[in-house]
């Protein structure tokens, strides 16, 4: 016989290991207890020694869908410390909080097949109960209010359980064993309906919700919602992390009206879709893909349409969407219900003939999304956003958008990490005498806050926050304070040192500064294209795949980052470690007339880089000028000349921007980065969308991209775009265009990244920042370098855009620091 310690780690936490350690101790004829702690779970064991071994090995190999075992260690224990009363079976201890603040909390899970299945049988007692959950499945990291995860820390603590209720709660066997959110119609949350009179919601936001606190009630509402869905109005639906706003997805009338509410004018809508079989009518799926549709996290999935509004010609079965969900765009946000009242709101839809329903956040566009009943009536619903607010009386104490994801070259990459994903912890580079937690700020754009903290077993991680968005007024930033507050204080978080991005006026960098100036902390300026690489680079070293010394190539494409020089940069080869970088190459700058208004109206841009590379005289450039009046462009040309608000960048973002403006694809940005995104929509336009017809070595009307001028560090573009403009001059499609513009970019770089590698003697390229969201310039250019030899490196736990910006920063403080420590 053994007497044996176990010590299971990981998220380990309301994933249902108490109930599943309990079934296969009685399974094996194991005696003793399991507890869950905060550091995680704890088990004391006494059997023989193979049930034991076999008992251990379960742990790992049988342990919840929603669990992540990162770690079971077994520490025999002498004879005498073992209990005597142990022996007589097997028990489940309350949890105690010596520690809780040093567990991992499980984010919240899709709704499990068991529930589902209970949610639509009529026999079940929850038979159509909005909030059905069990250990499995439902909300966790936005309802927990304090550690450890228990039904009193949480919002569900005003909820007292009936009896059916708490037995089942209290029965180990059961699959609502210490289910937190465990309720029913007699004892639980319950939807509530507020609906604007005659279109006028007269500002009242005490008006008297009606509550489904029956089945027949709630019934009621759901189908109120989707009649006024049907009849093609737009409801404010409360989800896990925040409100929806929902309309038909396949009425035009009713979309466009959203956009025009919403501020919202042509930045593509997701849409939601009852099942697999509903997706793979609108779009292409591969196993990766519909594994992340259909699993516990459902995200919202970047999928290649079928067809753009439902003209498929090869399949009469295709969803026909409304023109203005994704405009023209190739690529559709597609997810699948996670909850219990989506998984109603979606079949009441499907009865109405409704199969897709628009979900966007439910917020003014820029604004942060709502999470209180009573504010999003005033916000959404009385300010005529919504008609309607389908609401509940359990609170949302985490704010959390829907995550999205895209799957490239066969690895999931995310685009914004937020539920189900967020706040779970990275893993970090091992360093000697790191600071014991550093709160890097991140940046001004698709913000997100990092925390690190050292493991006692030289291990490090970093909660990387939810995105939390542009923090460029202050309600953001009153959220991306409070998503800071919030990881502080549940993990028990005390920053030692700060980190910041280098630009001087943002708002976190500001906080930053003068927080370190108030509390005598170090704090590491970090420069915005580095901490791309650097994000890359720590996500490899902790994978194993480069180590802590490394040096890599970083492309770091993007649009807008204050550079060292004064300059903006964005179109960077960097030579870096995780501490520092020397800028080995960029593009050749050019003014930026107006700055970000050079940036909304993109044929300023393009006016300006042309008229820096002697180009304004080409006959292709005639469509441009005609396209900006007389005043316009006398203007641009006087900031232009005497340098007036015009400050120079490097940026390949605005280079895509001017692309897209030259060939008449687009001429201003409604939303980031839109000028490059039609750009890349007209170039897999002119390739048919088939991956396997990509160009290798053709360019088209491009003899050349962009090539090397003033030695090995600036790059020319004057040969890009002057082929750009005869190609113009030529009557050449402008889908073809932008298909050869890509192809040249992504054949330059990899020539200035074979030859800046063989140099360094560095056989290794990490690729970040925005620009790399285009899917095409990505393929493209790993291709290339793959041939040439190098390996590459992309992201894969955080976005490729900003939202990465914050795990780099406290992967280069952390380096930095450690080695002003060493030395």
């Amino acid at each position: 016989m053994r007497h044996v310690h176990i010590h299971v780690t990981g998220i380990v936490q309301g994933v249902g290991m108490r109930p599943f350690v309990y079934r296969e101790a009685m399974a094996h004829g194991i005696c003793g207890w399991v507890l869950n702690a905060g550091d995680g779970v704890h088990i004391e064991a006494h059997a023989p020694a193979d049930a034991l071994d076999a008992f251990v090995a379960a742990l790992s190999e049988h342990a919840p869908t929603a669990a992540r075992v990162e770690h079971v260690e077994v520490v025999d224990l002498v004879a005498n410390g073992w209990d005597a009363a142990d022996e007589q079976g097997f028990r489940i201890v309350a949890s105690q909080d010596q520690t809780a603040h040093t567990t991992l909390v499980s984010p919240d899970i899709a709704t499990c097949d068991d529930c589902l299945r209970e949610l639509f049988d009529p026999a079940d007692r929850r038979y159509h109960y909005p909030f059905i959950n069990c250990t499995n499945c439902g909300p966790r990291f936005t309802i927990i209010r304090s550690l450890p995860y228990d039904r009193a820390a949480t919002s569900m603590d005003c909820f007292p359980m009936c009896p059916k209720c708490a037995a089942e709660y209290a029965d180990p066997l059961d699959r609502r064993f210490h289910a937190q959110p465990d309720a029913c119609f007699d004892c639980g949350p319950h939807i509530t309906w507020r609906e604007a009179v005659n279109g006028d919601a007269c500002g009242n936001s005490s008006a008297t919700p009606a509550v489904g606190t029956t089945r027949e009630a709630s019934d009621a509402i759901i189908e109120r919602c989707v009649e006024l869905l049907a009849s093609g109005g737009i409801v404010a639906i409360k989800g896990l992390g925040g409100f929806h706003l929902s309309c038909d997805a396949a009425n035009e009338q009713a979309v466009a009206e959203l956009r025009r509410r919403k501020r919202r004018s042509n930045k593509p809508l997701a849409v939601m879709v009852r099942s697999l079989a509903d997706a793979g009518r609108l779009c292409y799926i591969d196993d990766a893909e519909r594994d992340l549709l259909a699993g516990s996290i459902r995200p919202i999935v970047l999928l290649r349409r079928r067809a753009v509004c439902g003209n498929d010609g090869d399949s009469s079965d295709a969803l026909v969407l409304a023109p203005s969900v994704a405009r023209d765009l190739p690529e559709l946000g597609v997810m699948l219900p996670y909850t219990p009242l989506q998984h109603l709101l979606l079949a009441a839809a499907a009865s109405h003939g409704m199969h897709a329903l628009v979900m966007t956040s439910g917020n003014l566009s820029e604004e942060p999304i709502e999470t209180d009943d009573d504010l999003a009536w005033e916000r959404l619903v009385a300010a005529g956003i919504a008609d309607a607010l389908l609401g509940n009386d359990r609170a949302i104490l985490s704010r959390y958008d829907d995550s999205v994801v895209r799957v490239v070259n066969v690895a999931v990459m995310p685009v914004r990490r937020a539920r189900g994903y967020a706040p779970q912890p990275l893993p970090l580079p091992a360093l000697d005498r790191a600071p014991s937690c550093v709160l890097a700020c991140g940046p001004q754009q698709k913000a997100t806050i990092a925390l690190t903290r050292e493991g006692t077993n030289g291990e490090a991680t970093c909660f990387v926050s939810q995105h939390i968005g542009d923090v460029e007024n202050g309600g953001t930033f009153d959220a991306w304070n409070a998503a800071r507050t919030r990881l502080e204080d549940l993990f028990d978080l005390a920053p030692a040192a700060l980190a910041c991005d280098v630009h001087p006026s943002y708002l976190s960098g500001q906080w930053a500064r003068e927080q370190a100036r108030k509390c005598n902390l170090p704090l590491v300026e970090v420069q915005h294209h580095h901490a791309h690489i650097a994000s890359v680079m720590a996500e490899a070293i902790a994978a194993g795949q480069l180590t802590t010394d490394a040096r890599v190539l970083g492309i770091a494409f993007d649009g807008t980052g204050a550079g060292t020089d004064g300059t903006i940069w964005g179109g960077e080869f960097l030579v870096a470690s995780l501490g520092g970088f020397e800028r080995a190459a960029h593009l050749r700058t050019w003014a930026l007339p107006g700055g970000a208004a050079s940036v909304r109206d993109a044929r300023r841009n393009a006016f300006a880089l042309l008229s820096e590379l002697g180009l304004l005289e080409h006959p292709g450039a005639a469509r441009l000028l005609d396209s900006l009046d007389e005043q316009t462009r006398s203007v641009t040309a006087t900031m232009i000349e005497r340098g007036i608000n015009s400050p120079r960048t490097s940026s390949m973002g605005r280079l895509f921007d001017a692309a897209a403006a030259i060939l008449g694809i687009c001429d201003k940005a409604t939303y980031e980065g839109e000028p490059a995104i039609e750009l890349e929509a007209a170039a897999w336009r002119a390739l048919d969308n088939e991956i396997a017809h990509f160009p290798d070595d053709n360019a088209g009307h491009f003899a050349s991209g962009p090539s090397w001028l003033n030695g090995p560090h600036v790059l020319d573009q004057k040969a890009l775009f002057e082929a750009l403009l005869g190609g113009t001059e030529a009557g050449a499609p402008a889908d073809r265009l932008a298909l050869d513009f890509h192809v040249a970019i992504a054949r330059s770089s990899a020539r200035i990244a074979r030859e800046i590698c063989a140099h360094e003697g560095i056989d290794t390229v990490a690729l970040s920042g925005g620009v790399f969201m285009n899917r095409l310039l990505l393929q493209l250019l790993t291709r290339k370098l793959k041939d040439a030899g190098l390996t590459v490196l992309v992201p894969h736990t955080v976005p490729v855009n900003d939202g990465c910006i914050a795990y780099g920063q406290a992967a280069v403080a952390r380096a930095r620091l450690a080695q002003i420590a060493s030395q």
